[in-house]
């Protein structure tokens, strides 16, 4: 007997219907650093229906937060700024779930105001500088605003794991 397809070995068009909407975007209880951004498909359009979270750790254990976007492919999160890790700068980890995605997808935001600790993450400096462009948030309206791209000529950064 031969078993049925799974969500994961489909494409959909399930995939909005089983989108859970329920938003935990307070990464840190009470954090003041907003971070906002949108996720773009190839032509620059919104994907209104994807699922963006944020993973950090800091010295209360690991934090994370999961945010829908909205019709405009926008999503909020508040936090604060972790410390840095080992030999790396601070960063936040990244999971992104939409349509059409079979498996997840990973990166990171890097902080602009960590220039020194950027050039020396191991990370950030394995790859091209036009790559690195777009793991570095930049400053916007009192908070970091990151777009994540799926695909094209500017396209997120994302790590096979």
């Amino acid at each position: 007997m031969i078993p049925g397809r799974t969500p994961s070995q489909t494409v959909g068009p399930f995939y909005a219907i089983a989108l859970c909407r329920e938003t935990q975007s307070e990464v840190v209880p009470g954090g003041s650093l907003r971070i906002a951004g949108h996720v773009l498909d190839g032509a620059g359009e919104p994907v209104a229906d994807a699922v963006v979270e944020l993973w950090q750790a800091d010295k209360g254990g690991t934090r994370w937060g999961r945010c829908g976007t909205d019709a405009t492919g926008r999503f909020e999160f508040k936090t604060e700024k972790p410390a840095s890790m080992a030999d790396e700068a601070p960063s936040v980890d990244v999971i992104v779930l939409a349509r059409g995605l079979l498996k997840h997808l990973v990166t990171r935001i890097y902080f602009p105001d960590e220039p020194s600790a950027n050039a020396a993450d191991p990370v950030l400096s394995s790859l091209e500088p036009r790559d690195r462009e777009t793991l570095v948030a930049t400053e916007a309206d009192g908070g970091l605003s990151f777009d994540i791209r799926l695909q094209g000529e500017k396209q997120t950064v994302f790590f096979a794991l």
